[in-house]
């Protein structure tokens, strides 16, 4: 997936025909893994923050105008603007489809063999494991209010809502303490014991290889023919 985004990164914006394989690419993958669109689709949100960035960046832009629907935008900035889309939106779905193909415990290890610092990799490890358990404390009080009555009708149920969230907080961080004091007391000393490595053969390796390779390509003769 690294290898993959950094080709994607390296192809000039201007070759929108490159963009287009890239794109078929990821689809023949989802394709293949048999992961449904209506799966991808609504993970892609995260990239909000991106979009609309992208979408000012033509308004803003320096050098020669060009008029798009009585607009005038900056060529510059619209070029920059979809470059940032375009790339933006490629990495995303292929990390949703690395995430939904792939275990866990093996993008943790993965990260691990890649010299990830250490705590990120356990702050990642933890993040995984007690996300659900949060999610069910988060349920349990939500039943709890519902038992008594509570309805969220307005604005007016904002300070009950606001005490829940806080009282989750806490409730998170005191079960936190008392997993950090139990992994002290069986020897925890700051590091989690390696995680096994799955054996891999080098079929293995040349099917994980030909996206980037294909990617790799495209990317070569875009700037080949620039």
């Amino acid at each position: 997936m690294v290898a993959f985004i950094f080709t994607v990164v390296a192809t000039p914006p201007s070759q929108f025909w490159a963009f287009g394989v890239f794109a078929a690419f990821l689809v023949a993958v989802a394709r293949l893994a048999r992961i449904p669109a209506h799966v991808i689709l609504p993970r892609m949100l995260v990239e909000v923050p991106f979009v609309l960035f992208a979408l000012l960046m033509p308004f803003f832009g320096s050098g020669p105008t060009v008029e798009v629907f009585g607009l005038t935008l900056s060529q510059a900035g619209l070029l920059a603007g979809w470059g940032i889309l375009v790339k933006g939106t490629l990495g995303v779905v292929c990390s949703i489809l690395l995430a939904a193909t792939t275990p866990a415990r093996d993008l943790l290890l993965g990260l691990d063999r890649l010299r990830v610092p250490s705590l990120i990799v356990q702050i990642a490890s933890f993040m995984l494991r007690y996300t659900h358990v949060v999610g069910d404390e988060m349920s349990r009080m939500k039943l709890a209010r519902e038992a008594r009555g509570f309805e969220a009708t307005g604005i007016r149920s904002w300070p009950v809502i606001a005490q829940s969230a806080g009282s989750l907080f806490i409730r998170s961080y005191e079960r936190g303490e008392r997993v950090h004091l139990a992994m002290l007391s069986r020897g925890y000393t700051g590091r989690l014991p390696e995680l096994t490595p799955a054996t891999t053969t080098a079929a293995d390796w040349w099917t994980a290889m030909i996206l980037p390779i294909a990617g790799l390509a495209v990317a070569v003769t875009a700037l080949w023919t620039q």
